[in-house]
């Protein structure tokens, strides 16, 4: 089975409430949609967030046209490997989301070709379901604890805040609203996206365990593992890696360091579905638990996250996904918002290869979206679209 075309398809998909994090924000999900042809009539979907920019995903893809272009669909593990090893930049970080839709793609094709779900070409079911944690995105008190009560009534059984505040005072309150909005049997979860320096961090930690931290997020410098180890045997609350975790190599690097107790792996950034499940191999030999990690994905990668998830033992906490912000999706019915989940909870599609199928009136009108208003979903400091000047001409 030979790979004949790839069709990228950028599309702009809004969010409930902006997306604010300790240096950013962004009002919505951009993703680029891939389906790969082959000779025998199967298309197979990937997807791939728009990370670092939607513009250097679509460059990557037009990049690996001649290293993917009539390969065999079913060799996946060369087919990465020529693209790692011969196309000699695209082993970095930034070249990764595109790499991974590809992959993605790839392995949708072998399913539908077996005509299997993906869960039994990677080593079959072993969680039932799987479990995704509440993304509580606002930012003023009432409006946390609001969001907090809303995801305990949808079933939902841990909360996930952005904190790193420039007044420590912020954090404490918005922490203290999630868990009145929650109340006292979910699980809250909080990420500082590296905002803190260690001595802060250790006592913002200590200041915020009286609200039961289930985990803390990457609370210092992902690029310092002897600060995240410092921090680490200073507090109570397990630390999460994320920023310091997103490849095997910095994984192995974490593990080695002491710095985590819980370590972030993502297909995205790491390539490919045979690299998550790598990552959570190298974790479990280390007696580590793992968490999928995302930076927002539309129905295509949810259901590649669900199979590989499902069939991993050491996922053993709430996965990060958008269904708390996302306003729509692109699937015909996977994914999408809060009413998508039972008790923050997906079952594994049961289709051939990753089981869902785009919508072609929905794709088309988050594409025209993205065509109009693209820029303005990307991630972006505020600052960024309105003061940044513009380049000198030649």
């Amino acid at each position: 089975m030979r790979i004949t075309e790839l069709r990228a398809t950028p599309v702009a998909v809004p969010y409930r409430a902006d997306e604010v994090w300790a240096f950013g924000r962004r009002r919505g999900q951009v993703s680029i949609l891939l389906e790969v042809r082959t000779d025998e009539g199967l298309v197979g979907l990937g997807e791939a967030t728009a990370y670092p920019s939607a513009d250097i995903v679509l460059a990557v893809l037009e990049s690996l046209r001649p290293l993917v272009i009539g390969a065999d669909a079913f060799q996946i593990e060369r087919l990465v490997r020529r693209i790692e090893l011969v196309g000699t930049w695209h082993h970095v970080k930034a070249t990764s989301p595109a790499i991974a839709a590809v992959e993605m793609a790839c392995w949708d094709l072998v399913g539908k070709a077996c005509g299997q779900p993906l869960v039994n070409l990677l080593g079959g079911l072993f969680h039932d379901r799987v479990e995704f944690f509440y993304y509580v995105a606002h930012a003023e008190s009432d409006e946390v604890a609001a969001e907090a009560k809303r995801a305990a009534e949808a079933g939902f059984t841990t909360c996930y805040l952005k904190v790193g505040a420039d007044d420590p005072r912020t954090d404490l309150d918005r922490v203290a609203a999630l868990r009145d909005g929650a109340g006292p049997g979910m699980a809250l979860r909080v990420d500082a996206n590296e905002a803190w320096s260690p001595g802060t961090a250790v006592r913002m930690i200590a200041e915020l365990e009286r609200y039961g931290l289930e985990l803390v997020e990457q609370p210092v410098s992902g690029r310092n593992l002897e600060e995240m180890a410092y921090v680490r045997g200073r507090v109570g609350t397990p630390l999460l890696a994320n920023e310091a975790s997103w490849t095997r190599y910095d994984q192995l690097a974490v593990i080695r360091a002491g710095a985590a107790d819980v370590l972030s792996v993502d297909n995205q950034m790491d390539g490919g579905l045979l690299n998550l499940k790598r990552s959570a191999g190298l974790c479990e030999a280390a007696g580590l638990p793992v968490v999928k990690h995302s930076l927002g994905e539309l129905g295509v990668a949810l259901a590649a996250a669900v199979h590989a998830i499902a069939a991993t033992p050491n996922f053993r906490y709430a996965n990060q996904s958008y269904g708390a912000l996302l306003a729509g999706d692109v699937t015909d019915g996977f994914g999408g918002g809060v009413e998508s989940y039972v008790d923050g909870t997906l079952t594994v599609p049961d289709g051939p290869g990753l089981g869902v199928r785009l919508d072609p009136d929905k794709v088309a009108a988050y594409a025209e979206l993205y065509r109009t208003e693209g820029r303005d979903f990307a991630f972006h400091d505020a600052g960024v679209l309105t003061t940044a000047p513009a380049l000198p001409k030649r």
